[in-house]
């Protein structure tokens, strides 16, 4: 791999949180590589098989989860970082790592445990997400977590920008292990950023295709949704509409991707090494300016028809009382909760209620759905919606 002077080395990683002995290592694998697998091989991980992306618990299996959307986020970010030179697998590791925070039922889970825990620190899914790999997933001997370099939790941290106001989770990991809040990431989880944003943006449109909640006249009220399509239809004049549509995403897709890479190399030229990066006072991975507004009007018709349709909304409703009962049975009935989890449980408030989130923000929609049936009998009708 030719190694942009911009890009994050593995070589000279600021470590890991606890030192570690290497004896017996499996294999000759770079320590972004390293985190990579174990992010892989977390049960974290694979937990988002049965997290909500867009639709609730859904049916039919050609629907995403937070799974497969995280695996196509990496597909996507991995195309951007080797065109531009960065480091392949941190990138990669960062778009597998960037849900993992996220509790059952997606946003409609979070905004649950955000109003249960108000009064005691809130809830948020990104430092969730670092609190889940730093603290709460702990296979090894020795210490908890597992164990990633600074340079990947520091991505975790800052994808979307610099923290100024970290929240208790976010702030108490940043205490144990100081992750630089106050400036911009590596390019590395800049990529990953925008590549979670052209994934969602495109393959929603599909899934929404799919449910039958969006069709080719609502496509066709965006510029470059519409601009897209017009071409498709000169190229495969005779093909299936469906076929045509999907054509529609890949293009899509392919017109970001080029963009965010055309518009990075201009926005890099300069730059002199990962230093720069994040001293610099804005993003330097991203849409062009162009871009970055059709992305904008793309995201706010996806959101007024679709994240907002009415059948979605009444459909998170219904989650979002799922996992506020589940927090009410727990905070009320301790003896509720499996016994390890018991066993663990303080008496003191705001470490009680917080281990609670942490059990719950660990479920999938199913186990969620399972364990609210067990305790009040039932669940809210109309989970499901597709």
């Amino acid at each position: 791999m030719n190694r942009a002077r911009y890009a994050a080395d593995p070589a000279a990683t600021r470590g890991r949180e606890f030192a570690e002995d290497r004896e017996g290592a499996r294999g000759p694998r770079s320590e972004f590589q390293r985190d990579r697998d174990r992010i892989i091989h977390s049960i974290a991980f694979r937990r988002l098989r049965s997290k909500t992306q867009v639709f609730i618990a859904p049916d039919g299996d050609h629907y995403r989860t937070r799974l497969t959307h995280s695996l196509e986020v990496a597909q996507i970010g991995r195309v951007i970082a080797r065109a531009l030179g960065l480091d392949e697998d941190l990138t990669e590791a960062l778009c597998l790592a960037h849900d993992i925070g996220h509790p059952p039922f997606g946003h409609a889970g979070e905004t649950a445990l955000e109003q249960a825990m108000t009064t005691r620190g809130g809830f948020d899914h990104n430092a969730h997400g670092l609190r889940t790999l730093m603290r709460l997933e702990s296979p090894y001997i020795g210490h908890p977590g597992i164990n990633l370099t600074w340079d990947l939790l520091e991505g975790l941290a800052k994808h979307n920008g610099p923290v100024a106001s970290p929240g208790w989770a976010l702030a108490e990991l940043d205490a144990a292990f100081p992750l630089d809040l106050g400036t911009w990431p590596s390019l590395e989880a800049q990529v990953a950023a925008v590549a979670d944003d052209i994934a969602y943006d495109n393959h929603d449109i599909d899934d929404g295709l799919r449910a039958g909640f969006l069709d080719l006249d609502d496509l066709m009220q965006i510029d470059l949704l519409a601009d897209q399509f017009r071409a498709v239809e000169r190229r495969f004049p005779s093909v299936s509409r469906e076929l045509q549509l999907r054509e529609l995403i890949r293009s899509q897709i392919g017109a970001m991707v080029n963009d965010v890479i055309e518009h990075t190399r201009a926005q890099v030229a300069d730059i002199a090494n990962v230093a720069e990066v994040r001293a610099h006072p804005s993003a330097l991975a991203g849409f062009s300016p162009a871009m970055a507004l059709a992305e904008r009007g793309l995201k706010r018709f996806m959101y007024d028809k679709l994240y907002y349709h009415p059948e979605q909304i009444s459909a998170a409703e219904n989650a979002r009382e799922v996992v506020a009962r589940l927090f009410a049975a727990y905070d009320q009935d301790p003896g509720q909760l499996p016994p390890e989890w018991r066993a663990k449980l303080p008496s003191r408030e705001p470490e009680r209620s917080r281990l609670l989130a942490d059990f719950i923000a660990g479920m999938t929609d199913r186990y969620a759905m399972d364990q609210c049936a067990r305790i009040y009998g039932k669940v809210p009708a109309g989970l499901q919606n597709v």
